[in-house]
């Protein structure tokens, strides 16, 4: 049977040079980076050299990176942390209804422990409007967190323009760049933001691995508590094989990022017309040019998608409902409820996202499949009647 790979917002395969460059810092190059004899030395120079090229891909100094255990963690760390160093300041965050649940729990977390969370709504097509973050501000805000491009239909958010707002009233910004980082270009000064979420699993990287980019004379209280590592900001032996592996991944997406969007944009544009001509009574959710160069997120009316999965899994195919993170949840997605898909619809989603690795006799095979699951699923649907 044919096996086609269409949910890389949740995960992409690792690079096999990733993979490689890994693999002497399980049992060769094994000592702990805080040791001062030369094993850990060894171990030390990797990690630093790491965090150089990720810099690199990132514009920002070296010294600007934080690695962590995934995007989750650095979401958590970004909020928590300056939320906590400025309490005696302000109280207020503000955030979008159509963030990840990293993002979400964390400001409910925070809200339970006092502060108040403004979250602001998006248009049809998923984008927070910057006029919005300014009229939400007050003078106990310490605080804004927008993605750069959400997870589940792709729209790309004006992140800059946000930017221009929140350093104009002196609060900090925080983005989460999951799923940007190695897929578009991202220099964080042209972007002006002050924190950054990343995961190294979502281009081409480890799992268990993260990174979070801190502006220098950001004020922020450590997420854990420990050692010294990562200059006292994050208490852990470092995960050096994962560090090694993120590194490496970064690498190859600063020189082949540009050839990976334009093979994927190819893709998806083709994938959207055709799903829409083949398959009457569809909708594409997201912005139509304004989102991520791998990412298709379709509802198909009078049916849900669950089934539409089952279907599209017995053929080999590999597809979502929105984000892996909430795979387990019977509720629709908040993302399609926020811009206004009605219960139905938002059950009806499917979110297919290619990768470098998707061809054309991928997606075709995708389309030949497709439309006679949904024409079936169809018949037996009350809602269809």
């Amino acid at each position: 049977m044919r096996k086609v790979y269409l949910d890389n917002a949740a995960t992409t395969p690792t690079h096999p040079k990733v993979a490689e460059a890994m693999q002497p810092y399980y049992s060769k190059i094994f000592g702990n980076p805080s040791s001062f004899h030369s094993f850990g030395q060894e171990a030390k120079k990797a990690v630093e050299d790491a965090r150089e090229k990720l810099a690199a891909l990132l514009g920002s100094q070296p010294e600007e990176i934080v690695f962590t255990s995934g995007g989750t963690e650095s979401d958590n760390t970004a909020l928590e942390g300056v939320a906590y160093a400025l309490e005696k300041k302000g109280d207020h965050i503000i955030t979008s209804a159509i963030e990840h649940h990293a993002v979400i729990e964390t400001c409910e977390f925070l809200k339970m422990r006092g502060f108040k969370v403004t979250c602001l709504p998006v248009n049809q097509e998923g984008l927070v409007d910057p006029e919005a973050v300014r009229q939400a501000i007050t003078d106990k805000t310490i605080l804004v967190s927008i993605m750069h491009a959400n997870n589940e239909i792709g729209t790309i958010e004006p992140i800059a323009e946000i930017a221009k707002v929140t350093k104009e009233k002196g609060i900090y910004l925080h983005t989460d760049a999951v799923q940007t980082v190695g897929h578009i270009p991202i220099k964080v000064n042209e972007l002006g933001v002050d924190l950054l979420s990343l995961s190294a699993h979502k281009f081409y990287g480890p799992k268990g691995t993260g990174a979070l980019y801190i502006r220098k004379g950001t004020r922020l209280v450590p997420f854990l508590h420990g050692g010294a590592q990562e200059r006292n900001r994050r208490g852990s032996t470092e995960n050096v094989p994962g560090v090694v592996g993120m590194g490496v991944a970064a690498e190859i997406a600063a020189k082949e990022m540009k050839d990976w969007s334009e093979h994927e944009t190819k893709l998806r544009d083709y994938l959207i017309k055709e799903i829409q001509t083949r398959i009457p009574n569809t909708l594409l959710n997201g912005h139509p040019t304004q989102r991520l160069a791998n990412n298709v997120n379709i509802s198909f009316k009078f049916i849900e998608g669950e089934s539409i999965l089952l279907n599209l899994d017995m053929l080999g195919i590999a597809a979502s409902t929105g984000s892996a993170c909430s795979s387990g949840s019977l509720d629709p997605s908040h993302v399609l409820l926020a811009i206004g898909r009605p219960h139905e619809e938002a059950h009806g989603s499917i979110r297919f996202t290619l990768g470098k690795e998707t061809t054309k006799e991928d997606i075709d095979y995708l389309l030949k499949e497709l439309p006679p699951i949904v024409e079936k699923l169809r018949k037996m649907s009350p809602l269809s009647k």
